[in-house]
């Protein structure tokens, strides 16, 4: 009976981290959508780069700093390893975790390489349009490395987030928030696209090459969510967890739903349309909202949490863009990070055994450490390789200037 349960639960983990590898798809069509066409196959390069390096500097260090068998500093600096002698003939004792082991240690590998990408992902969506591909790949190295590992173990990997009470389930604070707070720190040092904005300050609009290719990805992030949310059960063999992995999947569902209603209802009334890319990012949002927490809630508050997650990136997405002066072409950094906030501190609502104050100290952690990292790694990867495309290559575009292949050579 024991073999059947880690078999079935480590085909579980596997068969999710298939589904949010599958994210990655995602990502790439909903980026390749927003942006203009002369950026789209950098955009699509941009995305199989990352992916592959998250990989890689996952299995050489990251894995082993997010799980370490110690600490340099107890629950904040992990201890320095690799796990590139990951295989078959490695018990899952010789790499120390701070959970039972139900499943092998090389699904529990694949499960969590994913996520790092997954952060890795809102990055690239905001910055699409002015960064180079060298020095953004070079950051991928830093942050799938050791930024995103190291916020990681305090949360999920014994550190001092998760000790003192800190929730959350899934990852809207340890994966999206870290994600959204990286793109933040070089969106600030990176500045806008050219053209985005006038001498006056009044903004242009600058519109995405495909409509459908973004909600196709959309629609691909919006199923991946079930084996980002779901999948992180860890198991599925016993009956209690079964059900817990239905009622995951319900109020991801539903809160994805009810983050398209909340951002048509608020287009409708600001401008008296519905804004296609506003639903985009309401589901996006509803399914951010709710990461931090999907097991507790019942689906009718799954519903509302996904509405007031919606509502609120519509008014981010506005408020980074004409008052803030931060250009976004994905609206990344409010689907990922404002809601990513919003998902960790609604958490205390429907978990009683939350606190608000941990929640608030994960906030502030994860967003300040990634920030603050991300700002001296872009800071010292500018000094030596300039980031940011000149005008006259962001106005031939970064296909022809860093790619070399258009996406669409047939409109030129």
């Amino acid at each position: 009976m024991d073999e059947i349960k880690f078999s079935l639960d480590t085909f579980y983990a596997l068969m999710s981290g298939a589904l949010v590898m599958w994210m990655a798809a995602g990502f790439t069509m909903l980026e390749a959508g927003l942006v203009q066409k002369k950026d789209v196959s950098e955009i699509v390069t941009k995305n199989l780069g990352l992916y592959s390096i998250a990989c890689i500097m996952y299995l050489t260090c990251g894995f082993v700093l997010m799980y370490p068998g110690g600490a340099i500093i107890d629950g904040i600096i992990p201890a320095i390893g690799t796990s590139l002698g990951l295989s078959t003939s490695l018990p899952n004792e010789e790499i120390g975790m701070p959970y039972g082991m139900d499943y092998s240690q090389q699904a529990d590998f694949f499960f969590q390489v994913v996520f790092v990408a997954t952060a890795m992902s809102i990055v690239s969506g905001a910055v699409a349009g002015r960064m180079k591909l060298l020095p953004f790949f070079i950051f991928a190295i830093v942050l799938t490395g050791f930024i995103y590992p190291i916020q990681g173990y305090w949360n999920w990997g014994g550190g001092f987030l998760s000790s003192g009470g800190y929730s959350d389930y899934a990852g809207s604070g340890t994966v999206h928030l870290c994600g959204a707070a990286a793109a933040l720190a070089i969106v600030t040092v990176l500045g806008p696209r050219m053209g985005k904005y006038n001498a006056d300050g009044t903004t242009n609009a600058m519109p995405g090459s495909n409509i459908p290719i973004a909600a196709l990805g959309a629609w691909i992030l919006w199923l991946g969510w079930f084996g980002f949310n779901g999948g992180s059960e860890l198991v599925v063999s016993s009956e209690a967890s079964a059900v817990a992995v239905s009622q995951v999947f319900l109020n991801t569902n539903m809160a994805a739903a009810g983050g398209v209603v909340g951002a048509l209802i608020l287009s409708l009334i600001m401008t008296g349309k519905m804004d296609v890319t506003m639903a985009i990012n309401g589901a996006i949002a509803g399914l951010v909202g709710i990461t931090a927490g999907p097991s507790a809630p019942s689906g009718g508050a799954a519903v509302l949490i996904g509405l007031l997650a919606g509502l609120l990136v519509y008014v981010s997405i506005l408020y980074f863009e004409k008052k803030l002066k931060i250009d976004d072409p994905v609206g990344a950094i409010s689907a990922h990070g404002i809601v990513g906030i919003f998902g960790v501190m609604v958490v205390p609502f429907t978990n009683g055994d939350a606190s608000f104050l941990w929640q608030l100290y994960g906030v502030i952690a994860i967003a300040g450490f990634t920030y603050v990292a991300s700002l001296i790694a872009i800071y010292v990867i500018n000094m030596f390789l300039s980031i940011r495309a000149t005008d006259e290559e962001q106005m031939a575009g970064l296909d022809s200037t860093e790619v070399g292949v258009e996406a669409y050579p047939e409109f030129d």
